[in-house]
């Protein structure tokens, strides 16, 4: 770790009266796994990750177990010390201990005592099943060890992204821009049948087709949609997390909102809102607000500053227009209905968070990677906009935008 991630590290362990950090994670792509072992194949697999300073003879060390010779090579490109099958005695484990539960709470015993870590309290993390976690930690209580929950002191180790995760993200983004101005193209040559519909090769142009050549060029450029994606028109559009149907045929003169978040090493995201044709004046007027407030927040990002204070000052300018917003009639299903960003990384939405209730972690720093993503919505007229930008909050308050695409409605500008 470099030395203020130590320091988080170190916080956040002795402000919970833990002795060590445990990841027990299904496969090295498990978010609280991967900062710490980077681009690697691995299995099921744990992590002990000791609190500087430990107390005891040894003082306590880092070790990564895993559970099969043939991912040895994997292992070791991480440069972590290891805790091989063999140190572990997998196979004898098995053999003594074929239960999942069982078989796990010991070797995570074995792996705590082979890193010197004593009895106590751990901060346990990772994804391996909610069902086996409770079994294991049976099996920890029984050799003096107490459990408490990790995952908030991964999330912020990770907040703050190191130069080689800002590139993984920035990779992401370039497949996420692509697939972008594959949609516009499309759009563009789209033609209109006689009662506004949209047709391309003589037959309907439906979201499924757009989504279809989205995921081209995303595996084009070796990116995965493990969370979907959005393609939404018109009243589909107008619910913000309505992912759009298949069969849904494009209209003249409607909404369509894109929101695209896919993952390479680490995820990307990016929404912006199209109309073929003339756009609605109630719909343009909406666009034009929903840009003005993304401008103005982003020109409000800079270390120091609070999520919570740009989401605040959105609210002002949408409810300002006669909008309602979240804090003005919380709740409201029509206007602004959500909150103004999140971060980004290992996982699609993960910190500095943007909530009014959030402590440090909603405090932007260098090298956040965050979206800004103010959105207008009205279900009975049937439009939504939603523009989305992803920055990273640079040293001296300069965002850089790692997705830069055009605004506008029309894909003719594009």
């Amino acid at each position: 770790m470099d030395p203020a991630a130590a320091e988080v590290f170190h916080r956040e362990l002795s402000d919970r009266g833990c002795h060590a950090l445990l990841v027990v994670a299904g496969s090295a792509r498990d978010p609280d796994l991967a900062p710490f072992v980077g681009p690697v194949h691995l299995g099921r697999a744990f992590l002990v990750l000791p609190r500087p300073g430990l107390p005891g003879p040894a003082g306590g060390r880092a070790g990564l177990g895993f559970l099969t010779p043939m991912e040895r090579e994997e292992a070791g490109r991480t440069g972590l010390p290891l805790l091989t099958p063999a140190a572990l005695d997998v196979e004898q484990l098995l053999e003594e201990r074929p239960e999942p539960a069982r078989f796990w709470g010991a070797l995570l015993v074995r792996g705590l005592e082979q890193c010197s870590v004593p009895p106590g309290r751990l901060a346990l993390a990772g994804h391996l099943g909610a069902g086996l976690a409770v079994s294991f930690a049976r099996e920890l209580r029984d050799a003096g060890f107490e459990l408490t929950d990790g995952h908030e002191v991964v999330r912020r180790l990770r907040q703050r992204k190191r130069p080689d995760e800002v590139e993984a993200i920035r990779d992401a983004a370039r497949g996420t821009v692509a697939a972008f101005r594959r949609v516009a193209e499309v759009l563009r040559g789209a033609e209109h049948d006689r009662d506004g519909g949209l047709r391309t090769a003589g037959r309907p142009l439906t979201v499924g087709d757009l989504r279809r050549e989205v995921f081209r060029v995303l595996a084009d450029h070796g990116l995965e949609q493990p969370e979907g994606n959005i393609v939404a028109p018109a009243e589909e559009g107008a619910v913000p997390h309505s992912s759009g149907t298949d069969g849904r045929q494009l209209r003249v003169g409607e909404s369509l909102v894109v929101d695209l978040y896919p993952r390479g090493r680490l995820f990307a995201d990016c929404t912006r809102t199209f109309c073929v044709g003339e756009p609605p004046a109630a719909l343009a007027r909406g666009h034009a607000l929903v840009r003005e407030a993304l401008e103005r927040a982003r020109a409000g990002v800079r270390p120091g500053v609070r999520g919570w204070s740009l989401q605040e000052e959105t609210c002002r300018l949408l409810g300002d227009a006669g909008f309602p917003t979240p804090i003005s009639h919380p709740g409201t299903e029509t206007g602004y209905v959500h909150n103004l960003g999140h971060g980004v990384g290992y996982e699609l939405h993960e910190y500095p968070s943007f909530r009014k209730e959030s402590g440090a972690e909603g405090v932007l720093g260098e090298g956040d990677v965050i979206t800004i993503e103010p959105g207008l919505y009205d279900p009975v007229a049937g439009w939504g906009v939603r523009l989305e930008d992803l920055l990273v909050v640079g040293e001296d308050g300069i965002a850089e935008d790692l997705a830069p695409l055009p605004y506008d409605l029309d894909p003719t500008s594009w």
